[in-house]
Protein backbone atom coordinates (compact mmCIF):
# COMPACT_ATOMS: atom_id res chain seq x y z
CA UNK A 1 0.00 0.00 0.00
CA UNK A 2 3.22 2.17 -0.11
CA UNK A 3 1.77 4.04 -3.32
CA UNK A 4 -1.33 3.86 -2.58
CA UNK A 5 -3.82 7.08 -1.47
CA UNK A 6 -4.57 5.73 2.39
CA UNK A 7 -7.97 6.04 3.36
CA UNK A 8 -8.69 4.59 7.20
CA UNK A 9 -12.89 4.74 6.86
CA UNK A 10 -12.57 1.99 4.11
CA UNK A 11 -10.39 -0.23 6.44
CA UNK A 12 -12.73 0.65 9.34
CA UNK A 13 -15.83 -0.02 6.64
CA UNK A 14 -14.79 -3.74 6.24
CA UNK A 15 -14.04 -4.16 9.41
CA UNK A 16 -17.39 -2.77 10.78
CA UNK A 17 -18.95 -5.37 7.93
CA UNK A 18 -17.53 -7.99 9.54
CA UNK A 19 -14.71 -8.35 6.99
CA UNK A 20 -10.94 -9.85 7.64
CA UNK A 21 -8.34 -7.83 7.15
CA UNK A 22 -5.16 -8.57 5.58
CA UNK A 23 -1.93 -8.22 7.41
CA UNK A 24 -0.75 -5.29 5.17
CA UNK A 25 -4.52 -2.93 5.97
CA UNK A 26 -3.39 -3.91 9.65
CA UNK A 27 -0.39 -2.80 9.40
CA UNK A 28 -1.66 1.07 7.98
CA UNK A 29 -4.09 0.91 10.40
CA UNK A 30 -1.49 0.97 13.32
CA UNK A 31 1.22 3.16 10.90
CA UNK A 32 -1.64 5.67 11.35
CA UNK A 33 -2.41 5.51 14.80
CA UNK A 34 1.46 5.87 15.19
CA UNK A 35 2.01 8.69 12.70
CA UNK A 36 -1.23 10.69 13.86
CA UNK A 37 -2.50 10.44 10.44
CA UNK A 38 -5.51 8.83 11.84
CA UNK A 39 -7.65 11.24 14.44
CA UNK A 40 -8.85 10.48 17.69
CA UNK A 41 -12.43 9.56 16.29
CA UNK A 42 -11.12 7.44 13.57
CA UNK A 43 -9.53 5.36 15.97
CA UNK A 44 -13.00 4.99 17.95
CA UNK A 45 -14.77 4.00 15.12
CA UNK A 46 -12.10 1.21 14.38
CA UNK A 47 -11.90 0.09 17.40
CA UNK A 48 -16.12 0.12 17.91
CA UNK A 49 -15.93 -2.12 14.69
CA UNK A 50 -13.72 -4.58 16.17
CA UNK A 51 -15.25 -4.98 19.46
CA UNK A 52 -18.81 -5.38 17.31
CA UNK A 53 -17.30 -7.55 14.69
CA UNK A 54 -14.20 -9.28 16.66
CA UNK A 55 -11.03 -10.37 14.83
CA UNK A 56 -9.91 -13.94 14.01
CA UNK A 57 -6.27 -15.42 15.61
CA UNK A 58 -4.27 -14.27 12.36
CA UNK A 59 -5.44 -11.08 12.35
CA UNK A 60 -5.22 -10.58 16.40
CA UNK A 61 -1.85 -11.61 16.04
CA UNK A 62 -0.73 -9.28 13.43
CA UNK A 63 -2.59 -5.93 15.04
CA UNK A 64 -0.74 -7.32 18.23
CA UNK A 65 2.60 -7.55 16.33
CA UNK A 66 2.38 -4.23 14.91
CA UNK A 67 1.59 -2.58 17.54
CA UNK A 68 4.37 -4.18 19.52
CA UNK A 69 6.61 -2.98 16.23
CA UNK A 70 5.41 0.25 16.04
CA UNK A 71 8.09 1.27 18.65
CA UNK A 72 11.62 -0.27 19.65
CA UNK A 73 11.58 -3.67 21.22
CA UNK A 74 14.28 -3.94 24.05
CA UNK A 75 17.44 -6.20 23.92
CA UNK A 76 19.15 -7.24 27.35
CA UNK A 77 22.13 -7.94 27.77
CA UNK A 78 21.89 -11.51 29.09
CA UNK A 79 25.41 -11.53 30.76
CA UNK A 80 24.79 -8.52 33.48
CA UNK A 81 20.94 -10.43 33.92
CA UNK A 82 21.22 -13.27 36.35
CA UNK A 83 17.78 -14.89 35.98
CA UNK A 84 14.75 -14.63 32.97
CA UNK A 85 12.80 -11.86 32.26
CA UNK A 86 9.08 -12.36 32.82
CA UNK A 87 6.01 -10.37 33.65
CA UNK A 88 2.63 -10.50 34.87
CA UNK A 89 -0.41 -8.74 33.70
CA UNK A 90 -4.16 -8.29 34.90
CA UNK A 91 -7.00 -7.81 32.87
CA UNK A 92 -8.15 -5.14 35.43
CA UNK A 93 -10.78 -5.31 38.23
CA UNK A 94 -11.15 -3.36 41.41
CA UNK A 95 -9.20 -3.56 44.37
CA UNK A 96 -6.20 -4.90 42.60
CA UNK A 97 -3.02 -4.38 43.36
CA UNK A 98 -1.35 -7.64 42.81
CA UNK A 99 1.62 -6.61 40.26
CA UNK A 100 2.37 -3.97 43.02
CA UNK A 101 3.55 -6.71 45.38
CA UNK A 102 4.62 -9.71 42.70
CA UNK A 103 7.10 -7.89 40.79
CA UNK A 104 9.07 -7.24 43.83
CA UNK A 105 8.51 -10.93 45.10
CA UNK A 106 9.46 -12.32 41.45
CA UNK A 107 12.78 -9.93 41.31
CA UNK A 108 13.72 -11.40 45.16
CA UNK A 109 13.19 -14.86 43.85
CA UNK A 110 16.06 -14.27 40.60
CA UNK A 111 14.05 -13.12 38.03
CA UNK A 112 14.20 -9.49 36.38
CA UNK A 113 10.71 -8.29 35.60
CA UNK A 114 10.23 -4.93 33.26
CA UNK A 115 6.77 -4.58 34.17
CA UNK A 116 5.12 -1.67 31.87
CA UNK A 117 1.47 -0.91 32.69
CA UNK A 118 -1.16 1.59 32.19
CA UNK A 119 -3.57 4.11 34.01
CA UNK A 120 -6.90 3.18 35.23
CA UNK A 121 -10.03 2.05 32.52
CA UNK A 122 -13.61 2.85 33.31
CA UNK A 123 -14.20 1.57 36.74
CA UNK A 124 -10.76 -0.46 37.28
CA UNK A 125 -7.32 1.11 39.04
CA UNK A 126 -4.73 1.68 37.14
CA UNK A 127 -1.09 0.61 38.82
CA UNK A 128 0.13 3.50 37.17
CA UNK A 129 -2.49 5.89 39.13
CA UNK A 130 -1.47 4.14 42.78
CA UNK A 131 2.22 4.51 42.02
CA UNK A 132 1.36 8.20 41.25
CA UNK A 133 0.54 8.67 44.87
CA UNK A 134 3.79 8.42 46.04
CA UNK A 135 5.88 11.29 45.82
CA UNK A 136 8.84 11.64 43.24
CA UNK A 137 7.91 8.25 41.70
CA UNK A 138 8.99 8.62 38.12
CA UNK A 139 7.10 5.93 35.85
CA UNK A 140 7.97 8.03 32.82
CA UNK A 141 11.73 7.44 32.21
CA UNK A 142 14.16 6.79 29.27
CA UNK A 143 14.89 3.31 27.94
CA UNK A 144 18.10 3.31 29.13
CA UNK A 145 17.79 3.93 32.90
CA UNK A 146 14.73 1.69 32.76
CA UNK A 147 16.74 -1.38 31.92
CA UNK A 148 19.35 -0.55 34.25
CA UNK A 149 16.62 -0.45 37.23
CA UNK A 150 15.56 -4.14 35.79
CA UNK A 151 19.02 -5.13 36.01
CA UNK A 152 20.12 -3.71 39.19
CA UNK A 153 17.32 -3.72 41.38
CA UNK A 154 15.37 -6.69 39.69
CA UNK A 155 12.35 -4.72 38.58
CA UNK A 156 10.70 -1.78 37.56
CA UNK A 157 7.20 -0.51 36.81
CA UNK A 158 6.67 2.20 34.45
CA UNK A 159 4.18 3.42 31.94
CA UNK A 160 4.63 3.13 28.27
CA UNK A 161 7.24 5.66 26.83
CA UNK A 162 6.96 7.23 23.56
CA UNK A 163 9.30 4.57 21.96
CA UNK A 164 7.71 1.30 23.12
CA UNK A 165 4.45 0.51 21.35
CA UNK A 166 3.31 4.05 20.92
CA UNK A 167 0.15 2.72 18.82
CA UNK A 168 -1.15 1.54 21.81
CA UNK A 169 -0.65 4.29 24.08
CA UNK A 170 -3.00 6.48 21.80
CA UNK A 171 -5.36 3.40 21.18
CA UNK A 172 -5.16 2.85 25.21
CA UNK A 173 -6.57 6.53 25.72
CA UNK A 174 -9.30 6.22 23.36
CA UNK A 175 -10.43 2.88 24.13
CA UNK A 176 -10.83 4.30 27.78
CA UNK A 177 -13.13 7.10 26.42
CA UNK A 178 -15.29 5.07 23.59
CA UNK A 179 -16.93 2.21 25.17
CA UNK A 180 -14.42 -0.21 23.74
CA UNK A 181 -12.40 -1.64 26.66
CA UNK A 182 -14.34 -5.09 26.51
CA UNK A 183 -12.82 -6.16 23.08
CA UNK A 184 -11.26 -9.26 23.70
CA UNK A 185 -8.98 -8.45 20.63
CA UNK A 186 -7.79 -4.93 21.72
CA UNK A 187 -7.00 -5.77 24.77
CA UNK A 188 -5.21 -9.13 23.48
CA UNK A 189 -2.96 -6.23 21.34
CA UNK A 190 -2.77 -3.61 24.45
CA UNK A 191 -1.55 -6.22 26.61
CA UNK A 192 1.19 -8.06 24.56
CA UNK A 193 2.23 -4.78 22.11
CA UNK A 194 3.41 -3.59 25.45
CA UNK A 195 4.88 -7.05 27.08
CA UNK A 196 6.96 -8.05 24.09
CA UNK A 197 8.44 -4.59 23.31
CA UNK A 198 9.41 -5.29 26.64
CA UNK A 199 11.52 -8.43 25.60
CA UNK A 200 10.53 -11.14 28.16
CA UNK A 201 10.36 -14.66 28.04
CA UNK A 202 7.34 -15.54 29.82
CA UNK A 203 4.25 -13.91 31.03
CA UNK A 204 1.56 -14.69 33.05
CA UNK A 205 -1.88 -13.19 32.43
CA UNK A 206 -4.65 -12.44 35.57
CA UNK A 207 -7.79 -12.76 33.70
CA UNK A 208 -10.38 -11.20 36.02
CA UNK A 209 -14.06 -12.33 35.39
CA UNK A 210 -17.06 -11.15 36.91
CA UNK A 211 -19.18 -8.20 37.55
CA UNK A 212 -16.30 -5.87 38.41
CA UNK A 213 -14.39 -7.51 35.03
CA UNK A 214 -14.35 -6.44 32.10
CA UNK A 215 -14.92 -10.03 30.47
CA UNK A 216 -18.18 -10.04 32.87
CA UNK A 217 -18.87 -13.45 31.52
CA UNK A 218 -16.86 -16.68 32.00
CA UNK A 219 -16.84 -17.39 28.28
CA UNK A 220 -15.41 -14.41 27.54
CA UNK A 221 -12.62 -14.71 30.10
CA UNK A 222 -11.94 -18.41 28.75
CA UNK A 223 -11.56 -16.56 25.64
CA UNK A 224 -9.61 -13.44 26.75
CA UNK A 225 -7.12 -16.50 28.54
CA UNK A 226 -6.45 -18.23 25.34
CA UNK A 227 -5.79 -15.18 23.02
CA UNK A 228 -3.21 -13.91 25.22
CA UNK A 229 -1.29 -17.47 25.40
CA UNK A 230 -2.01 -18.19 21.47
CA UNK A 231 -0.99 -14.83 20.19
CA UNK A 232 2.38 -14.61 22.57
CA UNK A 233 2.98 -18.09 21.04
CA UNK A 234 3.18 -16.96 18.14
CA UNK A 235 5.58 -14.03 19.38
CA UNK A 236 7.96 -16.81 20.74
CA UNK A 237 7.12 -16.28 24.36
CA UNK A 238 6.08 -18.70 26.48
CA UNK A 239 2.45 -17.43 28.52
CA UNK A 240 0.24 -19.04 30.97
CA UNK A 241 -3.44 -17.35 31.52
CA UNK A 242 -5.28 -17.81 34.91
CA UNK A 243 -9.17 -16.63 35.10
CA UNK A 244 -9.84 -15.57 38.26
CA UNK A 245 -12.71 -13.99 40.48
CA UNK A 246 -13.99 -10.34 40.10
CA UNK A 247 -17.17 -10.98 41.61
CA UNK A 248 -16.08 -8.34 44.50
CA UNK A 249 -13.42 -6.57 45.27
CA UNK A 250 -9.90 -8.68 44.84
CA UNK A 251 -8.30 -6.38 48.29
CA UNK A 252 -10.49 -4.94 51.09
CA UNK A 253 -9.91 -1.54 49.43
CA UNK A 254 -10.26 0.43 46.43
CA UNK A 255 -8.35 3.72 45.58
CA UNK A 256 -4.71 4.86 45.09
CA UNK A 257 -2.90 5.71 47.78
CA UNK A 258 -5.26 3.83 50.14
CA UNK A 259 -4.17 0.41 48.18
CA UNK A 260 -0.22 1.38 48.33
CA UNK A 261 -0.86 1.03 51.99
CA UNK A 262 -2.64 -2.69 51.65
CA UNK A 263 0.64 -3.45 49.41
CA UNK A 264 3.47 -1.87 52.04
CA UNK A 265 1.07 -3.83 55.20
CA UNK A 266 0.88 -6.98 52.75
CA UNK A 267 4.85 -7.05 52.28
CA UNK A 268 5.75 -6.58 55.77
CA UNK A 269 3.53 -8.86 57.10
CA UNK A 270 1.67 -6.68 59.15
CA UNK A 271 -1.70 -8.08 57.15
CA UNK A 272 -2.66 -10.23 54.05
CA UNK A 273 -5.33 -10.57 53.48
CA UNK A 274 -6.73 -14.36 52.54
CA UNK A 275 -8.28 -13.60 48.70
CA UNK A 276 -5.38 -11.04 47.80
CA UNK A 277 -2.49 -13.53 49.23
CA UNK A 278 -3.96 -16.47 47.31
CA UNK A 279 -3.98 -15.02 44.03
CA UNK A 280 -0.56 -13.61 44.55
CA UNK A 281 0.87 -17.45 44.92
CA UNK A 282 -1.22 -18.67 42.55
CA UNK A 283 0.20 -16.17 39.75
CA UNK A 284 3.63 -16.10 41.08
CA UNK A 285 3.94 -19.74 41.43
CA UNK A 286 2.78 -20.86 37.81
CA UNK A 287 5.32 -18.02 36.55
CA UNK A 288 8.46 -19.40 38.42
CA UNK A 289 7.49 -22.68 36.89
CA UNK A 290 6.85 -21.56 33.45
CA UNK A 291 10.38 -19.07 33.35
CA UNK A 292 12.50 -22.65 34.91
CA UNK A 293 13.39 -20.88 38.33
CA UNK A 294 11.61 -23.44 40.04
CA UNK A 295 10.93 -27.22 38.85
CA UNK A 296 7.24 -27.46 40.74
CA UNK A 297 4.58 -25.48 41.61
CA UNK A 298 4.72 -26.16 45.05
CA UNK A 299 8.70 -25.15 45.51
CA UNK A 300 7.61 -21.97 43.91
CA UNK A 301 4.95 -21.31 46.62
CA UNK A 302 7.70 -21.61 48.98
CA UNK A 303 10.26 -19.72 47.40
CA UNK A 304 7.81 -17.21 47.51
CA UNK A 305 6.42 -17.49 51.49
CA UNK A 306 9.99 -17.28 51.96
CA UNK A 307 11.40 -14.27 50.26
CA UNK A 308 7.89 -12.55 52.05
CA UNK A 309 8.85 -14.01 55.25
CA UNK A 310 13.20 -13.06 55.08
CA UNK A 311 12.24 -9.76 54.40
CA UNK A 312 13.75 -9.95 50.33
CA UNK A 313 10.98 -8.84 48.88
CA UNK A 314 9.97 -5.57 50.93
CA UNK A 315 13.53 -5.02 50.30
CA UNK A 316 13.21 -5.24 46.22
CA UNK A 317 9.96 -2.98 46.46
CA UNK A 318 11.71 0.02 48.61
CA UNK A 319 14.79 -0.46 46.76
CA UNK A 320 12.49 0.46 43.25
CA UNK A 321 10.72 2.90 44.48
CA UNK A 322 13.69 5.08 45.54
CA UNK A 323 15.57 4.10 41.97
CA UNK A 324 12.52 5.72 40.68
CA UNK A 325 13.11 9.16 42.31
CA UNK A 326 10.27 7.80 45.42
CA UNK A 327 11.35 8.28 48.94
CA UNK A 328 13.36 5.73 50.67
CA UNK A 329 11.82 4.90 53.92
CA UNK A 330 8.50 4.91 52.04
CA UNK A 331 8.17 1.23 54.37
CA UNK A 332 8.78 2.54 57.39
CA UNK A 333 6.96 5.87 56.82
CA UNK A 334 4.02 5.09 54.36
CA UNK A 335 1.87 8.16 56.61
CA UNK A 336 4.21 10.64 56.40
CA UNK A 337 4.06 10.37 51.65
CA UNK A 338 0.66 9.08 51.17
CA UNK A 339 -2.25 11.95 51.14
CA UNK A 340 -4.85 11.41 53.27
CA UNK A 341 -8.65 12.12 52.63
CA UNK A 342 -10.12 14.72 55.01
CA UNK A 343 -13.44 13.16 55.22
CA UNK A 344 -13.87 9.59 56.48
CA UNK A 345 -17.12 8.59 56.73
CA UNK A 346 -18.23 4.93 57.96
CA UNK A 347 -20.74 3.08 56.16
CA UNK A 348 -23.10 1.65 58.36
CA UNK A 349 -25.41 -1.13 57.37
CA UNK A 350 -29.27 -0.85 57.29
CA UNK A 351 -30.59 -4.10 57.58
CA UNK A 352 -29.46 -7.71 59.34
CA UNK A 353 -28.49 -10.40 57.41
CA UNK A 354 -25.61 -12.29 55.30
CA UNK A 355 -23.72 -10.34 52.34
CA UNK A 356 -24.88 -12.60 49.58
CA UNK A 357 -23.24 -10.19 46.39
CA UNK A 358 -21.96 -7.66 46.15
CA UNK A 359 -21.64 -5.28 42.45
CA UNK A 360 -17.89 -5.00 42.54
CA UNK A 361 -18.40 -2.65 39.14
CA UNK A 362 -20.33 -0.34 41.01
CA UNK A 363 -17.98 -0.17 43.94
CA UNK A 364 -15.21 1.27 41.71
CA UNK A 365 -17.57 3.92 39.79
CA UNK A 366 -17.95 4.84 43.32
CA UNK A 367 -14.18 5.47 43.55
CA UNK A 368 -14.31 7.22 39.90
CA UNK A 369 -16.91 9.74 41.33
CA UNK A 370 -15.60 10.65 44.34
CA UNK A 371 -12.18 11.43 42.18
CA UNK A 372 -9.89 8.41 42.20
CA UNK A 373 -10.41 7.78 38.54
CA UNK A 374 -11.13 8.85 35.08
CA UNK A 375 -14.45 10.45 32.98
CA UNK A 376 -12.39 11.32 30.25
CA UNK A 377 -8.75 11.06 29.22
CA UNK A 378 -6.88 13.99 30.41
CA UNK A 379 -8.64 14.20 33.85
CA UNK A 380 -6.46 14.34 37.22
CA UNK A 381 -7.17 12.17 40.13
CA UNK A 382 -7.23 12.18 43.60
CA UNK A 383 -4.76 9.58 44.79
CA UNK A 384 -6.40 9.76 48.68
CA UNK A 385 -9.58 9.16 47.93
CA UNK A 386 -11.67 5.91 47.97
CA UNK A 387 -12.55 2.83 50.35
CA UNK A 388 -11.64 0.71 52.70
CA UNK A 389 -12.40 -1.67 55.41
CA UNK A 390 -14.91 -3.60 52.79
CA UNK A 391 -17.31 -6.49 53.92
CA UNK A 392 -16.63 -9.91 51.66
CA UNK A 393 -19.73 -12.04 50.37
CA UNK A 394 -20.31 -14.69 53.48
CA UNK A 395 -19.73 -11.90 56.17
CA UNK A 396 -22.72 -11.41 58.40
CA UNK A 397 -23.96 -7.78 59.13
CA UNK A 398 -26.58 -6.11 61.74
CA UNK A 399 -27.90 -2.57 61.54
CA UNK A 400 -25.54 -0.27 62.18
CA UNK A 401 -22.18 -2.28 61.53
CA UNK A 402 -19.78 -0.96 59.55
CA UNK A 403 -19.14 -2.36 56.01
CA UNK A 404 -17.17 0.12 54.40
CA UNK A 405 -15.75 3.26 55.41
CA UNK A 406 -15.32 6.22 52.85
CA UNK A 407 -12.13 8.30 52.09
CA UNK A 408 -13.48 11.57 50.25
CA UNK A 409 -12.67 15.18 49.86
CA UNK A 410 -15.80 16.57 50.80
CA UNK A 411 -18.80 15.82 53.36
CA UNK A 412 -21.28 15.33 50.71
CA UNK A 413 -18.82 13.50 48.06
CA UNK A 414 -18.76 10.77 51.07
CA UNK A 415 -22.17 10.97 52.14
CA UNK A 416 -23.31 10.43 48.33
CA UNK A 417 -20.67 7.66 47.92
CA UNK A 418 -21.97 5.52 51.26
CA UNK A 419 -25.57 5.63 49.40
CA UNK A 420 -23.92 4.27 46.57
CA UNK A 421 -21.64 1.71 48.90
CA UNK A 422 -25.30 0.15 50.36
CA UNK A 423 -26.48 -0.03 46.52
CA UNK A 424 -23.43 -2.75 45.83
CA UNK A 425 -24.64 -4.78 48.65
CA UNK A 426 -26.83 -7.22 48.46
CA UNK A 427 -27.90 -8.60 51.90
CA UNK A 428 -29.57 -12.16 52.18
CA UNK A 429 -30.73 -14.76 54.50
CA UNK A 430 -28.23 -17.46 54.16
CA UNK A 431 -24.84 -18.18 53.87
CA UNK A 432 -24.53 -18.28 49.16
CA UNK A 433 -22.32 -20.84 47.36
CA UNK A 434 -18.55 -19.44 47.71
CA UNK A 435 -17.97 -18.50 43.84
CA UNK A 436 -14.03 -20.48 43.14
CA UNK A 437 -11.35 -17.96 43.28
CA UNK A 438 -9.21 -19.59 40.38
CA UNK A 439 -11.65 -20.62 38.24
CA UNK A 440 -9.47 -21.78 35.48
CA UNK A 441 -5.79 -21.92 33.99
CA UNK A 442 -4.89 -22.17 30.37
CA UNK A 443 -1.57 -23.33 29.07
CA UNK A 444 -2.37 -23.41 25.79
CA UNK A 445 -0.78 -26.14 23.69
CA UNK A 446 2.41 -28.40 25.33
Amino acid sequence: MANERFFPQEIIRRKRDGKSLTDSEIGAIVSAITDESMVDSQIAAFAMAVLFQGMNPRECSSFSLAMRDSGNVLNWNRAHLHGPVIDKHSSGGVGDCVSLMLAPMLAACGAHVPMISGRGLGHSGGTLDKLSSIPGYCSGIETERFQAIVENVGCAIVGQSKSLAPADGRMYAVRDISATVESVPLITASILSKKLAAGIDALVMDVKTGNGAFAATNEMAVDLANSIVSVASVAGVSAVSLVTDMDEPLAPCAGNALEILEVVDYLVGERRDPRLHAVVLALGSELLVLSGIVPGKQDAINKLEQILADGSAVERFSEMIASLGGPNDLIERPARYLDKAPVMLPVLAKEEGIVSAIDARELGMVVVALGGGRVVTNDDIDTSVGLTNLVRIGDEVVSGKEVAVIHARTKSDAEAASDKVLESLMIGSKIPESAKLIRGIYRGAT
